[in-house]
């Protein structure tokens, strides 16, 4: 499969289109299907696998729970987990990616929990935090990133380091 950035409107730069013709060849190849759990990019990742045509081959669903409520409701995160770490979270993040698959028929799955600013932040999690969450092959995965720029930046670093990821997560699953 051969795509080219007029494909994908959506995404900016070279590196977004080989890491969605990855991921959408090596789920293909594998019979998978991905969920997303998106909050602070507001359904960005969801709309960037999307923008692929014949994606429906192999994106399941996406979920935006851009609210604590949501987290809750849509992919099981416990209200005490949220309470006690805060929604901007490794455990949330991981509770999001596993709640994505519990929730969906998808194999693997990619969450992101984040303040994109410009307000919001904290001195614990200044504005760019970002956590992210991916379960593939059956392992949760998670880290953290803080990047740099307005909200509209964060949101971008933030697709393109989750798709980055997951590309990568899946070679190594082989």
């Amino acid at each position: 499969m051969s795509l080219s950035k007029n494909e994908l409107p959506a995404l900016d730069g070279r590196g977004l289109v080989a890491d969605l013709s990855y991921i959408s060849t090596t789920l293909l190849a594998r019979g998978w299907m991905l969920a997303t759990a998106e909050s602070c990019t507001g359904g960005l990742i969801a709309a960037a696998c999307t923008d692929l045509a014949g994606s429906s081959q192999w994106f399941e669903r996406g979920f935006v729970s851009y609210s604590n409520e949501a987290k809750a409701e849509l992919l099981g995160v416990p209200a005490s987990l949220i309470e006690q770490h805060g929604a901007v979270s490794e455990p949330v993040a991981r509770a999001m990616a596993e709640g994505a698959l519990a929730h969906s028929r998808a194999h693997a799955s990619v969450a992101v929990t984040g303040i994109a600013g410009p307000t919001g932040g904290s001195a614990d999690k200044p504005v760019g935090t970002v956590w992210f969450g991916w379960c593939v092959a059956g392992r949760t995965h998670s880290e953290r990133q803080r990047f740099a720029g307005d909200r509209a930046a964060v949101r971008a670093a933030t697709l393109a380091h989750a798709l980055g990821r997951l590309g990568q997560l899946l070679r190594q699953a082989g």
